[in-house]
C-alpha cells in the first residue's frame, strides 16, 4: 500500500491540538500531505504556524491561506495567539493569495479517489468547496473531521478558545459541549459539509475529543522531539490561560491510520441553522444505513501510545 494522501484544512493558531496534529502527520511515515490549507481569522498568521513545523520537517508542503470570514454570520474566531510563537522560529512569509479552495478543486480533480481531506477547523473553506465544485464529494477518498457535538457531553470541562473569539451566549453552550466550536462557527458551511455524499464521511466530535487531557507538565516531559519543540512553545502561550490541553484535532489523524483507537456508529449528523442561540448544534441519528460514520468511545491509552510513537517517544 501507498502513502495516505491528504489535505489538511485547519485553524493551527488558535488552540495547541491543530499543531499537533501536523507534527503527527509530519512525522507519520504512511502519510503524503499534498497540501495544507488555514481557515479563519489572520489565516496569514496561521500559514506561516503551519510552514514553522513544516520547515523543521524539512518538507516543501504547499500552504494557502484561506477564507477569514464566514459564510452568512459574523466571525467570532478573529485571531491566532499562538502567532506570538513566530519571532521565535523560521517561517515563510508570503503565500498564494485567494487560492486555497482552487488549490483543494485542483488536487482532487487531480487524484480522484485518492485523497483524505483532513478538516480540523470551521468548515468555510471546504464548504465553498464542495458548493463551488458539486462533483468534489464523491472524487474524495474520505472526509475526516473535528467537529459536532453528537452526544452533547465533553468531559474536559474548559472554556478553551474564549482567548481567542468574541464572547457570546453560543460560545458558552460550547463551552459546556452543547455545540461545538467549528460547527458553530460557519454552520452553513459544516450544513453542506455534512449533506455532501462522500463516499466515507468520518467524524470525531466532542463526545470523545474531551476525553483526551493532558496537563503542563505532562507536556513538559514528553514534547521532546524537533517537531514538538515549535508544539511546546505554542502550548505555554496556551497555558497562559487554560490549564490543560485537549487533543480534540489529533483523533482525526491517528484514527485515520488506527481505527481500532475509536469505536464508531453509522447514522446522520444533521446541522441547525435556523436558530440563532443553536446555530451549528449537531443532531445525530443512528441508523446501520446511515451516510455518516461517527466515534462514539476512544481508548485513551491506545491513542497517545500511537500518537508519540511516530516520534519514537512510545
Amino acid at each position: 500500500m501507498g502513502k495516505e494522501k491528504i489535505i489538511l484544512d485547519t485553524d493551527i493558531g488558535t488552540e495547541v491540538d491543530d499543531a499537533i496534529t501536523l507534527a503527527y502527520l509530519l512525522a507519520n511515515p504512511d502519510a503524503e500531505i499534498l497540501g495544507i490549507t488555514t481557515v479563519t481569522g489572520e489565516a496569514v498568521e496561521r500559514a506561516k504556524l503551519a510552514s514553522v513545523l513544516c520547515k523543521i520537517a524539512g518538507k516543501d508542503i504547499p500552504i494557502y491561506p484561506g477564507c477569514e470570514n464566514p459564510l452568512f454570520v459574523p466571525q467570532i474566531e478573529l485571531y491566532a495567539p499562538q502567532k506570538a510563537v513566530l519571532p521565535r522560529w523560521e517561517h515563510d512569509k508570503d503565500f498564494p493569495k485567494n487560492r486555497a479552495v482552487a488549490f483543494m478543486q485542483e488536487m482532487i480533480h487531480k487524484h480522484p479517489g485518492e485523497i483524505t481531506l483532513i478538516c480540523i477547523a470551521p468548515l468555510t473553506n471546504v464548504g465553498l468547496l464542495f458548493a463551488m465544485d458539486p462533483e468534489i464529494p464523491s472524487l474524495l477518498k474520505r472526509i475526516v473531521l473535528m467537529c459536532g457535538s453528537p452526544t452533547y457531553t465533553r468531559y474536559d470541562n474548559t472554556s478553551e478558545t474564549m482567548s481567542a473569539m468574541e464572547k457570546s451566549d453560543v460560545i458558552v453552550l460550547g463551552s459546556k459541549g452543547v455545540i461545538e466550536n467549528n460547527a458553530l462557527i460557519d454552520p452553513h458551511a459544516t450544513r453542506i459539509v455534512y449533506q455532501a455524499k462522500v463516499k466515507e464521511h468520518v467524524t470525531c466530535g466532542l463526545n470523545v475529543t474531551s476525553r483526551l487531557i493532558m496537563k503542563p507538565e505532562e507536556a513538559e516531559r514528553i514534547f521532546h522531539h524537533p517537531l514538538l519543540e515549535p508544539v511546546l512553545d505554542i502550548a505555554r502561550e496556551w497555558f497562559k490561560d487554560e490549564e490543560r490541553v485537549t487533543f480534540h484535532d489529533p483523533l482525526t489523524a491517528v484514527s485515520l491510520f488506527h481505527e481500532d483507537v475509536c469505536r464508531f456508529e453509522r447514522g446522520s449528523l444533521a446541522i441547525e441553522t435556523d436558530s440563532r442561540l443553536l446555530s451549528g448544534f449537531t443532531y445525530w441519528r443512528p441508523d446501520k444505513e446511515g451516510e455518516h460514520k461517527v466515534a462514539m468511545d476512544v481508548d485513551k491509552e491506545l491513542f497517545f501510545k500511537y500518537l508519540f510513537e511516530v516520534f519514537g517517544l512510545c
